[in-house]
């Protein structure tokens, strides 16, 4: 349930204070932003120092939801910083975080176990088994990979035992969600770490010698398909883009916000105005709909670019803004007295909660006594505050006199006291303790393993190994007498393809494979119903100790390390325990 009605919960952007502004006014039911590190767009201003808090309270004061983007992969020698930061999170009241670095949200969620976590889309979750997964380590949401079919959305949804969050518009990456090594390997920037240079959206030469954007795709959107949405029972509807302006956050936040309230799909003006805000070359939703091709290809042209800064002309968005803003402040009912011979007298009413305050008792009037109208514009200046003035009633004689500065500081007491009243109930701060947990001293035997593309790849004489792999869609079991003990799973088996996995892997166990290579949460069910010993491959992301050990805990024999990582980082795991303050 939304505050709106019972629709999925839309989710905005606010990369900058300006799209945060944006985002409630357009709408949001709830907003995600980052602080100053740790969060996938370090290039987006974000929120760092006193602007965190600022926003967390101005949020919670419109009954906006924040969701703290924390979806990096952390480094051994950061878990110290990335733990303090959580429980500075915590203690200004943040929502959730958006979590990707499993090890970080194990740790997490041992020492704030009240603050809900959501996998964020770079954990690759997609499908339902990879949910059960992430529930043990401690998420109540898992944020879905985009590239889901409404199928798998349906199906996923179904069987999922936590929340599920879905994008429904913006950018897409080419490569699968929290799987794209490129930007770290071409110029050593990873997008893991919030560094992404976007290599696919640049031009590549082809072999006859000409260039074309052969990895760049467009932006999603499923504006289209707002009534098939709304029967999936998805907890919150996504919209990408912490590095888009407000204009952008603006105009798109009000479009789905009116499509959710109508329940119905955009028309074509409402597509028209979504494409001249942003697009590359139009929109696609191709994964949503099983339409897969070329036609999802786009580039940003001159054309769109024009397009877009007659969008951002054509509106006043800071009247707009300032507007919505106010639609969406609550309404206080004001009630002021002004008689002789008393002190001067206002209440506040908000719900349930009522303050009354006393200021400076009225003179007689020698010249201009003061009016009802003049009191009002005094007593109803809420500017400042996360309340908008409401019903006003004033008791006033005749004939009185009391100054502007005194009607002011009546005000001024009443919103003290009222803000006071409506005060969450103090409890005690969450706090880490002196000392991170280590995780278990107790690492598996090394294996020497080697995978390859088919059997029909691997020479003669390699004894050497522990096991040979190739993948379980090549696997034939005539490959068990090349020495073949192990098979790969693919990186991406979404829950309408789970029963042909299944098979596939039970085909090869009847042949004597005894190991499955893993690379997904998703898959490790699969693995171990198979009678197989599960193996972490390297695209399980693990960047540090605690998630090697979580990891471990759910019941992968072994693990491959994030190939982003160095020789020295990974030997810094043997260091002796970290505290919180940063000694030793």
């Amino acid at each position: 349930m939304t505050k709106h009605s019972p629709l999925p919960e839309l989710l905005l952007p606010s990369g900058s204070p300006e799209a945060l502004d944006a985002a409630i006014a357009g709408g949001a039911d709830a907003v995600y932003f980052g602080g100053g590190a740790f969060n996938a767009r370090m290039n987006a201003r974000n929120f760092a120092g006193d602007a965190l808090g600022d926003a967390i309270r101005k949020c919670q004061s419109c009954g906006v939801k924040t969701n703290i983007t924390f979806n990096t992969l952390i480094h051994e020698r950061e878990i110290p910083d990335a733990l303090r930061f959580a429980e500075q999170l915590a203690n200004l009241g943040a929502d959730a975080l958006i979590v990707a670095d499993l090890g970080l949200a194990s740790l997490i969620h041992r020492y704030f176990p009240e603050l809900p976590l959501h996998a964020s889309t770079q954990a690759a979750g997609h499908n339902a088994a990879a949910a059960v997964e992430l529930q043990k380590l401690g998420f109540s949401r898992m944020v879905a990979a985009r590239e889901l079919s409404m199928e798998d959305f349906a199906i996923l949804c179904r069987e999922s035992p936590i929340e599920t969050e879905m994008f429904i518009h913006g950018a897409i990456c080419v490569s699968q969600s929290g799987q794209c090594l490129a930007s770290a390997m071409i110029g050593g920037r990873s997008g893991n770490r919030g560094e992404c240079a976007q290599p696919c959206r640049l031009p590549y030469r082809s072999g006859s010698g000409a260039e074309t954007y052969a990895l760049s795709i467009k932006d999603m959107c499923l504006a289209g398909h707002i009534t098939e949405l709304i029967g999936l029972g998805v907890s919150s509807l996504k919209i990408e883009g912490r590095m888009k302006g407000p204009d952008y956050v603006y105009g798109v936040a009000k479009i789905y916000r009116r499509l959710l309230d109508e329940g119905r799909n955009a028309d074509a003006d409402e597509m028209a105005e979504l494409r001249a805000l942003f697009s590359r070359s139009g929109f696609t939703d191709g994964y949503f709909t099983r339409r897969i091709d070329r036609s999802m290809l786009g580039v940003r042209t001159d054309a769109d670019k024009n397009d877009t800064r007659r969008a951002a002309a054509s509106i006043d968005f800071a009247r707009l803004c300032r507007e919505r803003s106010d639609a969406n402040r609550p309404a206080v009912a004001i009630s002021a007295c002004i008689q002789a011979d008393k002190p001067s007298t206002l209440t506040l009413t908000l719900g349930e909660q009522s303050v009354t305050t006393a200021g400076m008792m009225p003179q007689p009037a020698k010249t201009c006594p003061l009016t009802v109208e003049a009191a009002v514009k005094s007593l109803t200046k809420f500017g400042g505050t996360p309340w908008q003035a409401g019903s006003v009633t004033i008791a006033l004689d005749d004939g009185l006199m009391l100054p502007v500065s005194a009607l002011n500081a009546l005000r001024r007491d009443a919103v003290a006291a009222l803000a006071e009243a409506c005060a969450p109930p103090e409890k005690n701060a969450p706090k880490l303790p002196d000392k991170i947990d280590e995780p278990s001293p107790d690492l598996p035997v090394p294996l020497r393993t080697a995978r390859f593309q088919s059997a029909a790849q691997i020479p003669e004489g390699l004894d050497v190994f522990d096991i040979l792999y190739v993948p379980l869609e090549r696997f034939s079991p005539e490959d068990v007498q090349k020495g073949v003990s192990g098979v790969i799973l693919p990186p991406v088996i979404l829950d309408s393809d789970r029963s042909k996995a299944a098979a596939m892997l039970e085909t090869a166990a009847d042949a004597g494979i005894r190991h499955a290579l893993v690379s997904n949460l998703g898959h490790l069910s699969l693995a171990k119903d198979a009678g197989m010993i599960p193996h972490g491959d390297f695209r399980l992301n693990i960047y540090n100790r605690h998630t090697a050990a979580s990891l471990l805990k759910l019941g992968f024999a072994d693990l491959l390390v994030s190939p982003e990582l160095t020789v020295p980082s990974c030997a810094r795991w043997g260091f002796p325990p970290y505290s919180t303050d940063g000694s030793r």
